[in-house]
């Protein structure tokens, strides 16, 4: 029996526009039944390698493969075959939920009834609403929807650009736990996103940044690769502190991570207990008198903020 092809397959691609690079050699895989997360900040080339991947753009150099076929020899076939959700809402605001979703199945010659089991999970959730305007639909909602709509027609592989963009927290907890069952169904899912927490939730992840890739990893490998003691530091002059640190001599990073700073040590090798010590005696001793510091482990952030380079970089 021929086993099933990769579900994607990303070999050197480059694509400029008026001179500027906005892909550089990407290079990637998808496996079977994989999550797979693009991570990485506005303008990093996600959406661009979105749309190469469903055929809406041709790229400059390289090759891709979406279920074995080639996105630019095979884009018919690989279009009735790929569920995609663009990063802004694109259906249409005067029909209402029922005919956005019909509309999208009869575009891939199926039905809503014949598409049903592989949206129940979902649609169930906002069928109440079904005969109202997707334009007075909550963001959560229509995020639902646009996903049902990606799906009816039973895609074999998933692509979403940033979905959770502009959502609130706790749509956006719903929105991955639906992918979480999607997966488990045996779904490749490619999700692009700016959030660095979201990230924790895929299989593997590629870390990207001015539209090249910087590290692929699982979650827990990639926070692993930072190379320095890192503590977390908190106090109420908190910019004060921030710009205190950057300028230590043996600092390596620091950076704000919602309401803590996240430090750095350049010496490697120094035990973190060690670290914490050092930095907040250093700190009180300036006058940070309800400076707190203790040892935390690297996540994604903390990498992706060292593979790029320091704050200008970040900037």
């Amino acid at each position: 029996m021929t086993p099933p092809p990769v579900p994607l397959v990303v070999e050197g691609l480059g694509k400029t526009f008026e001179g500027r690079a906005a892909l550089e050699n990407v290079s990637f895989t998808v496996r079977p039944a994989e999550l797979f997360g693009l991570v990485g900040p506005d303008g990093g080339g996600k959406t661009t390698l979105f749309r190469i991947l469903t055929t809406l753009l041709l790229p400059d150099t390289g090759r891709a493969t979406v279920l074995g076929l080639d996105v630019v020899r095979d884009l018919w076939a690989i279009r009735a075959r790929v569920g995609y959700m663009p990063g802004r809402f694109s259906l249409y605001p005067d029909l209402s939920v029922e005919e956005n979703l019909g509309f999208f199945a009869a575009v891939f010659g199926t039905s809503i009834g014949e598409g049903y089991d592989t949206i129940a999970p979902i649609y169930r959730q906002i069928e109440p609403f079904r005969t109202r305007r997707a334009g007075a639909l909550s963001g959560g909602m229509k995020q639902k929807l646009a996903l049902c709509c990606a799906l009816v027609h039973r895609p074999d592989i998933l692509l979403l650009d940033e979905p959770t963009t502009g959502v609130d927290a706790v749509s956006r907890r719903e929105f991955w736990d639906l992918l979480g069952g999607l997966k488990a169904s045996g779904l490749p899912i490619v999700v692009a996103t700016p959030y660095m927490d979201e990230a924790d939730r895929c299989d593997r992840i590629a870390l990207m940044q001015r539209g090249r890739i910087l590290a692929i990893d699982t979650p827990s490998a990639i926070g692993s690769r930072f190379p320095h003691p890192l503590v977390s530091v908190r106090g109420e002059r908190r910019y004060a502190m921030l710009q205190a640190l950057r300028g230590r001599e043996h600092t390596a990073s620091a950076f704000p991570f919602g309401d803590d700073l996240h430090y750095g040590d350049a010496r490697a090798g120094l035990p973190v207990e060690a670290v914490a010590r050092e930095i907040e005696a250093w700190l009180l001793a300036k006058g940070f008198a309800d400076a707190r510091v203790e040892p935390i482990s690297p996540g994604v952030e903390d990498t992706f903020m060292a593979l790029m380079g320091g704050p200008e970089a970040a900037a």
